[in-house]
Formats: structure tokens, C-alpha cells, sequence
């Protein structure tokens, strides 16, 4: 592999990141890294490999550069030469990991949930079925994720008087057309608290009360979305911790500028937003180009090959007349050349071409961030024209925080947590989960939602005892690489184990 002289600003991040990485792994043990055992042993079979549900190496074949140009990168060079990245890659578990770039994501954004669930395979593989069930209440929730947001948005105080007690929250949620009459008639709810079995313990709280009884409009959205809510009403504890976290997603967003019209949007993306927060140049990208990204949004297979290829389109930044062209035809030798067909759907879209030469300088924002998006590229297929647009139109909202890394991190941690919460809630109403699968979601929520978005892939691993074993042992390791924006952008991109091989460290421990 060519040696390429860093740039002296890439190069103090990466030796920054170098120094607290491997002061970390040292501590941590990366190298004690498990073998397989049982059928799994030796190598990593086909058998084991996912089907994912959604964008596979089968719909978007990357183009002649894109391994090239992670090999290239800092953060690819510090991974291969340091011997316990080394170490740690060259395990059949890892190397299973890395081969499925939707899992790794995940991982990386929880690894201490996954680390934990992977040390008990039993519990990993029942969670994982329970997920694939619930992966039809995706959309349910999320429109219930949205709707909390909205009404967390007028009625913070009030909302979060009633977070603190799960069994009134419950009852009202449950039964919101009930409780539309108390509007206009705050002291009525008051009185008949006081006598009702499941509002009494909130009666008797003088604070949750008062903030109640300043906001009594609250019954009037409570009744409102009574259809959406009632759908998260069987599990107390989920439903609870869904309003709290939407709460504090509130207070965060708002606080930044972001309006209640995009904090729904938010609610419906939660998952997707999560995978944003953890690169903030691009977020800020997108905030910058957000019509351009709105239109490939559409066009999920070119898009991700743009993303995967970003140095390659980077081109076609002051020339988007040659982009169409090359789109049109599927150009032999051109970025497109390997995806013709989605890069051709592209170019006879019309909206979404009239948005790209209005703005063909997204192709360099996208060149100029190519690892934070290729860390996104195997996510895709989780981002929308909604989406965009939410960002688009909160640009200084979200460049603010793009700006401030602790407060997008933790804002995004609380918009993943509501997503979450709220499928687990769903999942409880709908009778998905039995006692224990209940306890292990709720424990785990983000690793719950993670896995119904893409169960065939954690269905795959659920099967892959080395896999299991490198997660388990590992926790520390991947806690670790998930601090640092570039090291997880280059383990989640799609290219990371095509690099691998042909840098030759999946061969041997001592190369």
C-alpha cells in the first residue's frame, strides 16, 4: 500500500486520536481477543453471512476507487499499523463485523449494550427475534415518537409532571378522548384525581400538579393524538422513559433553535439522526446542501455510491452539466460506471437533477468530508428528503450544534433513546415481547430498535459465535474507537473490509 503524507491538520487529529486510543486499548486488553469455538471455528462460511433487508453489496457495487481511497486515508493508516487495531482485526469475529457495515454502526453507537447482550448469546438470539417481530411496528411508533415530540414541545412542564408517574401516564395516554374535557376546566381534573385509582399517586404531587393545572391545553393534544398515543400505552416503564427522553431531546433542540415542525421530524428519524450526530461534518454538510441531498435522498443506490466515492464526484462540483451526462449514460470508466442503472433512474428525475445543478458544489462538500460520509454511506438507506429538508430548514440550528460536540452527541442520544422507548412500548402493547424479552429491550433499548431496523444482519451475527465472542470481549475496545468521529466512520464504511483484505491484515497476526 503507498504511504501518504497526512496534511499536518489530519495529521495532529489522527495522532491525537492515536495517543488517547491506544492509551485506552493498552488498559483495556484489545489483544485478548476470544478464537471461534463450536461450527463457527476456522473460517467465516458463507452460511454465516447476512442477507440484510435492506441496501446489500448485491444492489450497489462501489466503483474502482473507493477501497483505494480508504486505504489512503489517516485513519486507515493508524488502524493497520497499530498492532492492537491489528490485533483485534485479524479475528474471525471482527472480520465478521467488518464485513456488515449496518451492525458495525450500530455497534458503535452502543457498544457497551451490545458487548453486554453478546456475552449471552441465548438472550442476543431471543432479543433479535423479538426485533425481527417488531419490525413492523416501525412506523407506528415512530409516528407516536413525533407526535410525543410535538406535544412535549407545547406542554414541557406538564409532560414532564406526568413522566414521573408511569401509571397515570399510562391512563391518560391510553384513554386520551377521555380526558379532552378537562381543557377548559383544570380544577375538575384536580378533584377527580384525587379519586381515581391510577391518577391518585399524581394527585397527591404538588409540583407534577401545578404544572398541570398552569397548562390544562395539554388534555386538548392529549385528546388530539389519543389514536397515536394509545398504541404506547402497554408497557409503563417504556412509555415513561419515552416522555422523559423526549423531554430532554426537547429542551436540547429547542435550546439550539431547532422549530417544533422539525422536532417531529426528528421524532420520526430518531435512528437516523443518531448516525448523523456521531459525524458532525456532515451534518453540517447537509445543512449547507440540504436540497441537493434532499433530491438523492430518492435515489438510495446512487447515493450511496456517491458517498462511498466522494473524492471521485468531487469533479463534477463546477461542472453538473457533466454529471447529468454521465448519470444518463452510466459513464464506463466514470464514478457511475458500476451502478449505471441507479445513477440513469437519477438522471431522468427531474426534481432531483433540477436540485443538483443548482447546487453542484455539494459534490465538493461531500469530496471535502469524504470519511465522515463514507462512515455513512452503509446508512443510506435510513435517511430521507424529509429528513434533509428538517436540517435544511434549520440550518444554523444544526450547524450551532454541529459546533458543539457534547451537546449534539447528547441530543442525539435522547432523540435515539425516544425512538427506542417507543418501539419497546409499542412492541409491549402489541404483545410482541413476553416477560423476558421485555426486560432485556427495556434494558437495551437502543440496541432493540437497532436490531428491527436491520434484523436479517443481527440474525446473521445472533448465529456467529466468533462474532459474539470478539463483541463480548471487546467492549472497552469499541467504546473507544466510537469516541473518536473518524475511527468509527472508517470501521462503519461499507469499504472497511474490502481495505482490509487487500491490505493484508486479515491474513496474519504478525504482518
Amino acid at each position: 500500500m503507498a504511504t501518504r503524507l497526512p496534511t499536518s491538520h489530519n495529521r495532529r487529529m489522527i495522532l491525537t486520536s492515536a495517543a488517547v486510543i491506544a492509551v485506552g486499548l493498552g488498559a483495556y486488553g484489545l489483544g485478548r481477543v476470544y478464537p471461534p469455538t463450536g461450527p463457527s471455528a476456522g473460517t467465516i462460511a458463507p452460511a454465516q453471512r447476512y442477507v440484510s433487508s435492506q441496501l446489500t453489496e448485491a444492489d450497489v457495487t462501489l466503483g474502482d476507487t473507493a477501497v483505494p481511497q480508504l486505504m489512503q486515508t489517516d485513519a486507515f493508516e493508524l488502524f493497520v499499523h497499530n498492532p492492537s487495531f491489528r490485533a483485534l482485526a485479524t479475528s474471525p469475529g471482527f472480520r465478521a463485523l467488518a464485513g456488515n457495515p449496518q451492525v458495525m454502526a450500530a455497534v458503535l453507537s452502543n457498544p457497551q449494550a451490545f458487548s453486554g447482550l453478546a456475552g449471552h448469546p441465548e438472550a442476543f438470539a431471543g432479543l433479535v427475534e423479538a426485533a425481527k417481530n417488531a419490525g413492523s411496528l416501525g412506523h407506528q411508533s415512530q409516528e407516536a415518537s413525533a407526535a410525543l415530540l410535538g406535544l412535549v414541545a407545547g406542554h414541557p412542564g406538564a409532560m414532564q409532571g406526568l413522566a414521573g408517574h408511569p401509571e397515570a401516564l399510562q391512563a391518560l395516554l391510553s384513554d386520551g378522548h377521555a380526558f379532552g374535557k378537562y381543557a377548559n376546566d383544570a380544577h375538575a381534573f384536580q378533584v377527580d384525581a384525587g379519586s381515581n385509582a391510577a391518577l391518585k399517586q399524581l394527585a397527591g404531587d404538588k409540583s407534577a400538579m401545578s404544572a398541570i393545572l398552569a397548562d390544562p391545553s395539554v388534555f386538548a393534544d392529549l385528546s388530539a393524538n389519543a389514536g397515536q398515543f394509545k398504541g404506547l400505552s402497554g408497557q409503563q416503564q417504556a412509555l415513561s422513559a419515552a416522555v422523559d427522553s423526549a423531554v430532554s431531546a426537547v429542551r436540547q433542540f429547542q435550546a439550539a433553535g431547532v422549530s417544533n415542525a422539525g422536532l417531529q421530524v426528528l421524532g420520526r428519524n430518531g435512528l437516523a439522526f443518531q448516525q448523523l450526530a456521531g459525524q458532525p461534518q456532515a451534518l453540517t454538510a447537509i445543512a449547507g446542501h440540504w436540497q441537493a441531498f434532499a433530491g438523492l435522498a430518492g435515489h438510495p443506490e446512487a447515493l450511496q455510491a456517491i458517498l462511498s466515492e466522494g473524492h471521485a464526484f468531487g469533479k463534477y462540483a463546477n461542472d453538473a452539466h457533466a454529471f447529468q451526462l454521465d448519470a444518463a449514460k452510466g459513464a464506463a470508466g466514470s464514478p457511475m460506471g458500476h451502478n449505471a442503472n441507479a445513477f440513469q433512474q437519477l438522471a431522468n428525475d427531474h426534481n432531483a437533477m433540477s436540485a443538483i445543478q443548482a447546487d453542484p458544489q455539494v459534490f465538493a462538500a461531500i469530496g471535502n468530508n469524504a470519511s465522515a460520509f463514507g462512515g455513512l454511506a452503509g446508512q443510506v438507506r435510513q435517511f430521507n428528503a424529509g429528513l434533509f429538508s428538517a436540517i435544511g430548514g434549520n440550518a444554523s440550528a444544526f450547524a450551532n450544534l454541529a459546533n458543539n460536540a457534547n451537546q449534539l452527541s447528547s441530543a442525539g442520544h435522547s432523540l435515539q433513546s425516544l425512538d427506542a422507548h417507543s418501539l419497546v412500548a409499542s412492541a409491549g402493547s402489541a404483545g410482541i415481547l413476553n416477560a423476558s424479552t421485555a426486560k432485556a429491550a427495556f434494558g437495551n433499548p437502543q440496541a432493540f430498535a437497532a436490531m428491527s431496523a436491520n434484523p436479517s444482519a443481527f440474525a446473521g451475527i445472533s448465529q456467529n459465535a466468533a462474532a459474539l465472542a470478539t463483541l463480548a470481549a471487546n467492549q472497552k475496545a469499541f467504546a473507544a474507537l466510537s469516541a473518536q468521529p473518524n475511527l468509527s466512520a472508517l470501521l462503519a464504511n461499507p469499504s472497511f473490509s474490502a481495505a482490509l483484505n487487500q491490505a493484508g491484515v486479515s491474513q496474519s497476526h504478525s504482518e
